[in-house]
């Protein structure tokens, strides 16, 4: 929280834009049900959010209103990437007697009705905190 953001110009938001393209990218060789389905979706989804953001971070540089878009698609993957890993895991965690029986199990759903919660404070916390940064530029 030391930024209040997926900060791509520190090492932490580097590793987060790295990791989170290998992860999904690797993701797309992996099939449970065989062929393409719902996670390859995401997958690519998240990877097309964080390149967006990854763009408007290193060519939008003095563009202001491109900081909010960046920080919210950043976020936004964030947030996708939790959804398969909070079903996954509930459904497999601890193993022989899961947390939940499938993706509609009430334990998955209010895990993630919390996340979107913290997702979408998280939202407005970091909308706020950049228009203190773009109405008060750092002075040179």
């Amino acid at each position: 929280m030391k930024f209040g953001k997926i900060n791509l110009a520190e090492l932490s938001g580097k590793i987060y834009f790295y990791g989170t393209l290998i992860t999904s990218l690797t993701a797309l060789g992996i099939s449970k049900h065989g062929g393409f389905n719902p996670g390859h979706v995401f997958s690519l989804f998240i990877v097309i959010l964080v390149v967006i953001a990854s763009y408007l971070f290193y060519k939008r540089k003095g563009n202001n209103k491109a900081r909010y878009f960046e920080n919210f698609l950043l976020s936004f993957s964030l947030f996708l990437s939790l959804l398969p890993t909070v079903n996954e895991t509930l459904t497999r965690v601890p193993i022989g007697q899961p947390l939940a029986k499938d993706v509609a199990d009430p334990v998955i759903v209010k895990t993630l009705l919390t996340l979107f919660v913290l997702f979408v404070g998280g939202s407005i916390y970091q909308f706020i905190m950049q228009r203190k940064i773009n109405n008060n530029p750092p002075a040179i």
